[in-house]
């Protein structure tokens, strides 16, 4: 499992985020303090708070997602 820390910061990353998660052949969980969510669940994706940072676990590689994810890594 490959975990990393990413900040989203609005609405339309949070869409591009989907978006990316959604072409993965694999389970990616989104942890937002105490709550696990599915990240190609746009419903739940934009019902957390974006001005703060969230956990991505994943076990697998798509270069596009991988990609966005640098795009929004913590630094």
């Amino acid at each position: 499992m490959t975990r990393q820390t990413i900040k989203l910061g609005n609405i339309e990353a949070a869409k591009d985020f989907v978006r990316a998660a959604s072409n993965c052949n694999f389970d990616i969980d989104v942890y937002f303090n105490r709550i696990v969510l599915d990240a190609k669940s746009i419903l739940g994706i934009l019902s957390i708070d974006h001005r703060n940072p969230i956990t991505v676990e994943y076990d697998g590689y798509n270069e596009k997602f991988t990609g966005l994810l640098a795009k929004y890594a913590m630094k």
